[in-house]
């Protein structure tokens, strides 16, 4: 007949071995399968995500990521009104204290960091495939030919860019620059074009230049 003590070791050993099997269990699926957070508020922020930015670097090896995250507020001007969080070493998010401020950074629109473009948006809870890949820039066309300056040409040459949003382009009113300003939606994942050979409808050519305002 088994000793209380003796009973009390096969019970304990028989856990360990229930234990064991699960655990093997549950690292195979781990390993092979998915893993699912639960659908529980605690395991989520979206309330207080509402109030922050979402941002990637595009030069990883010259943006690093820690003196972004400790210089952004200072150039935003915010300090202690925001608070940084690094979620790999080229995306990052700025959780914002006040409305305001948030406002002022996403009104710019354009900011840099250490000579590189940094892209910024507004967070959202279910972002698209392309959030983050496009930015709205202003751009100055210049070197239009004269008898081609018109509202038509000036989009089709902005929509070599990226996507023509407005056109800062009254034909009735005089034009004291000797360029025309394009907003448009920039694709960054494509090289900033600074010139564009055109052919023109009767014969001959002309070099177009563009300048991105805001973007070194």
């Amino acid at each position: 007949m088994e000793s209380p003590t003796e009973h009390l070791m096969l019970a304990a050993k028989r856990i360990l071995k229930i234990c064991s099997r699960d655990m093997r269990a549950w690292n195979s699926k781990r390993k092979t399968g998915t893993f699912t957070l639960p659908d529980l508020p605690q395991f989520c922020s979206s309330e207080r995500y509402k109030m922050s930015i979402m941002g990637r670097t595009l030069n990883p090896e010259c943006q690093n990521m820690t003196d972004l995250i400790l210089d952004m507020p200072r150039k935003w001007q915010v300090y202690d009104r925001v608070r940084g969080v690094a979620l790999s070493k080229e995306r990052f998010q700025f959780i914002f204290k006040y409305e305001h401020n948030l406002g002022e950074v996403l009104k710019k629109r354009v900011w840099t960091f250490n000579e590189w473009l940094v892209v910024i948006g507004r967070w959202v809870e279910n972002p698209t495939e392309d959030y983050l890949q496009f930015m709205t820039v202003w751009i100055q066309i210049c070197n239009i030919p004269g008898n081609y300056y018109t509202e038509a040409s000036i989009y089709a040459l902005g929509d070599i860019i990226g996507k023509v949003i407005e056109i800062a382009f009254d034909p009735e009113k005089p034009q004291s620059k000797d360029y025309v300003r394009v907003k448009v939606n920039f694709d960054v994942s494509r090289m900033v074009r600074h010139s564009k050979v055109v052919n023109l409808l009767k014969g001959g050519s002309t070099t177009v230049w563009y300048d991105f305002e805001r973007i070194p």
